[in-house]
């Protein structure tokens, strides 16, 4: 009687497994493997969780060597729990079953001990059971949220990039199904948010709640603290705007509306506000339509020359010639690597583009001016669209120069380059060498006869004077570059057949 109230089921009270058992239930502790480890301690056995397919989810205690045949029945829902005893150990197999109607189990529960199990072990062991079931499911639920919250950012993140190269009809069908309205309007702003990359997951998420599923909202693939809002609506802005105001270490840079055609441009645009609002005390700002070099040449001539310059490109297909001019855009406005991740393609895929783009209008990217010029011709079209007024190829100038020659043009790459001349260490002489070395400090150091890092503390010094980033590359530097052009520091390159033979040249580095 003695040895039959040992076995037989403690109270509650008296027994404290079962208060243990719920603790595991409490938000923190609902563990696999402590549970596990628990119902080792609790059982004086060893324990083997594994998923219906065998894999090992926890185990506590010694390596169990179980029957496959028998393992694989309990798993397949053939049987629901099975008893082995072998002499030397006692094991109990029970299935862990899903909802539904599926007979077979989501995972395999082994114990083994060496002892027989008694009533109370074996009361033990079904409680937990049950305890399992229940954080296998929130363990699935979990998962299955992680799987459905990484597929809708892969087609936001593929919606993005359809549109970063013009593919606007594939990009609309796309979101249609998801996000019904979402780009039923031409027009669009970008904006870009930057925070730490650790805080980025939870910035993209309140941008969702803030603009209330009306908006574009992509982790960029590019930089690890920027996420990227597409908003058609007009007051995505001022929510974007409060949701800074709100959280101290962000920024926000924004866009004009531009056509949906235009998002790689658009992109750009904020890109760049961006660095301006790190100075603002409100951390945003929205890109300024200031004074462009491009605005102040002749329009036709600049349309004509630009059409001119991408001529070639017009016997390619559609999707490929907006393919190929948008990824240019990109590679010209950032390094390869990063347009390659804005992109979702290979850095390779994005030099091989440019490459094939080099070659067909005859241009060397690894030049620096080069890739200035290309960048007009390349953002007139992206702006005005193809030239192509009745069906007739355009008469093109006979130079870029032509286009460089009005007053207007002049007065502003003079002025513009004037704010550097009453600084006494010679800012625009260092400047100007740099450019020359295609932005290479070394060789700009040996041509002025200093150190290399003299060169680049001089460049980063000009960069708040002309109010223009520099040392980063894109839209700001070609501008620079153009002005040296215009007053005639650099020589203007011809871009044409010349370099036809050098379609394996480097490309923009």
């Amino acid at each position: 009687m003695a040895r039959r109230a040992e076995e037989g089921p403690q109270p509650y009270g008296t027994d404290g497994w079962a208060r243990e058992l719920l603790d595991q239930l409490r938000p923190a502790g609902r563990d696999v493997h402590r549970l596990v480890a628990w119902l080792a301690r609790a059982a004086g056995a060893s324990v083997c969780l594994r998923d219906a397919r065998g894999t090992l989810l926890a185990e506590a205690g010694e390596r169990l060597s179980l029957d496959p045949s028998v393992v694989a029945d309990v798993a397949a829902g053939r049987v629901s729990a099975a008893a082995l005893d072998d002499g030397t150990r006692h094991a109990r197999l029970v299935g862990i079953r899903r909802p539904g109607p599926d007979p077979a189990a989501s995972a395999v529960l082994a114990v083994a001990r060496r002892d027989p199990f008694d009533r109370h072990t074996t009361e033990i062991l079904g409680h937990t059971v049950g305890v399992l079931e229940l954080l296998l499911r929130e363990r699935e639920l979990v998962h299955a949220d992680y799987r459905l919250r990484r597929a809708t950012a892969d087609l936001r993140l593929a919606i993005l990039q359809l549109l970063m190269v013009e593919d606007t009809v594939s990009a609309r069908r796309v979101a249609a199904g998801l996000w019904p309205g979402l780009l039923e309007n031409d027009t669009a702003r970008v904006y870009v948010i930057e925070g730490s990359a650790a805080e980025r997951d939870r910035i993209a998420d309140e941008c969702g709640v803030a603009t209330g599923g009306g908006a574009l909202v992509v982790r960029c693939p590019a930089m690890d603290g920027h996420v990227i809002v597409l908003g058609p609506a007009t007051e995505v802005e001022e929510r974007l705007r409060s949701l800074v105001a709100g959280r101290p270490g962000t920024y926000l840079g924004g866009s004009p509306r531009q056509r949906l055609a235009l998002t790689a441009t658009a992109y750009g645009q904020a890109v760049t506000a961006l660095a301006v609002a790190r100075f603002r005390p409100e951390r945003a700002a929205v890109y300024a339509e200031r004074t462009r070099p491009a605005r102040l040449m002749d329009p036709a001539a600049l349309r004509a020359w630009s059409a001119a310059v991408l001529r070639p490109l017009d016997t390619l297909a559609h999707h490929v010639r907006a393919e190929l001019l948008a990824t240019t855009r990109l590679g010209l406005e950032f390094t390869a690597v990063s347009a390659a991740k804005v992109l979702g393609v290979s850095r390779n895929t994005v030099r091989a583009r440019m490459d094939r783009v080099a070659a067909l209008i005859g241009a060397d990217f690894s030049a620096l001016t080069v890739r200035a010029v290309a960048h007009v011709a390349l953002n007139t079209e992206a702006a005005q669209g193809p030239y192509d007024p009745d069906g007739t190829a355009p008469p093109p100038p006979a130079r870029f120069a032509d286009l460089l020659g009005s007053a207007a043009l002049r007065s502003w790459a003079e002025a513009l380059l004037g704010r550097l001349d009453d600084d006494g260490r010679d800012l625009r002489g260092t400047l100007r060498a740099w450019l020359a070395a295609d932005a290479n400090a070394g060789p700009a150091a040996d041509a002025r006869g200093v150190h290399a890092q003299t060169v680049r503390e001089h460049v980063r010094a000009a960069e708040p004077v002309l109010e223009r980033r520099l040392l980063t590359g894109g839209t700001d530097l070609y501008e620079v570059v153009l002005a040296h052009l215009v007053t005639g520091e650099l020589p203007v390159p011809v871009l044409g057949p010349a370099n036809a033979d050098q379609a394996d040249a480097a490309v923009h580095r």
